[in-house]
């Protein structure tokens, strides 16, 4: 008898263990989890266009997808710009051009109070497009704000997300300064694969796990989203070259456009050194061309 109320004891401390065990696993998941559903509960889309020229069958395609041909309007966001009053009027009159006047500009300062009546505008827009220029100058304005807040939002709500360059560098939850940090002097594009030298700050992290790059073609930036790729393996880097664009609907991803969009992925999740070189093996790259499509994870 002693032998066995031992054992059940045992038995009983080991499911105990297992339970408490069970709970702690649940309980550190429950936030990505969360994370997960809120993405799942998003019933808008993403337009990601690369920079250059948008050719005018990618205008019809904003026009289309967001619906504001039909009802709603667009607003657009020109803070990336060094002269926003002049980002704002290009953006505006390539809807203008497709007789869509129901577009509007609305430019936040930094340090500013924000009216409730602004948020609310960009909150309940059916489109809301980022201009290009710098992206670390759009993030200083709208990074922890209502701005942030709303943008989130009207996505989650149906609206479509449009950004052109660094409109489209800001839609990753990790997003591509531009700055070299062991090179000091500016180049469009990186000379080496270094480690610690890509600069990854926050962006409006509309879509996780990615990165994006834009130019990509043109401007030759395999070299850094490659460096990023090998530091950050979790992530895949998409890079989506000028007068090109990625519409993103939940985990899928179709090419608009007139180049090719680099998707480089690190299932390994390899990276060596030597020195301060980076190497890897089994990075994976496709290139997807117009009308083609991909899930992101």
């Amino acid at each position: 008898m002693v032998k066995n109320n031992k054992m059940l004891k045992k038995e009983t401390f080991i499911f105990l263990s297992f339970v408490v065990a069970f709970q702690f696993f649940t309980s550190c998941n429950a936030p990505k989890k969360q994370e997960q559903k809120q993405e799942q509960e998003s019933k808008g889309k993403l337009f990601i266009i690369g920079g250059g020229s948008r050719p005018s069958a990618m205008i019809d395609r904003i026009i289309s997808e967001s619906g504001i041909d039909k009802t709603g309007y667009g607003i657009i966001l020109p803070m990336s710009s060094s002269e926003p009053d002049t980002s704002a009027y290009y953006a505006k009159k390539q809807f203008l051009i497709k007789n869509i006047a129901n577009v509007h500009a609305l430019h936040f300062i930094k340090g500013e109070k924000f009216s409730s009546d602004k948020i609310d505008s960009l909150k309940n827009a059916s489109m809301i497009y980022i201009s290009g220029g710098d992206q670390n100058r759009f993030m200083e304005v709208v990074q922890n704000t209502e701005i942030e807040k709303a943008i989130h939002e009207a996505y989650k709500n149906g609206s479509l997300i449009a950004g052109t360059s660094a409109g489209a560098a800001v839609m990753s939850k990790m997003m591509i300064t531009g700055t070299e940090l062991k090179n000091l002097e500016y180049s469009s594009t990186f000379r080496n694969l270094q480690s610690e030298n890509i600069e990854i700050k926050s962006g409006l992290g509309m879509i996780d796990n990615v990165i994006i790059d834009q130019h990509f073609v043109k401007r030759s930036r395999y070299n850094r989203l490659l460096s990023a790729v090998i530091e950050h393996p979790e992530t895949t880097g998409i890079g989506i070259d000028e007068s090109t664009a990625i519409l993103i609907q939940g985990n899928n991803a179709e090419i608009v456009g007139e180049y090719q969009v680099i998707v480089f992925k690190n299932p390994k999740k390899s990276k060596n050194l030597y020195q301060d070189k980076l190497g890897a093996h089994g990075i994976t790259l496709d290139i997807y061309l117009a009308g083609e499509t991909f899930t992101l994870n």
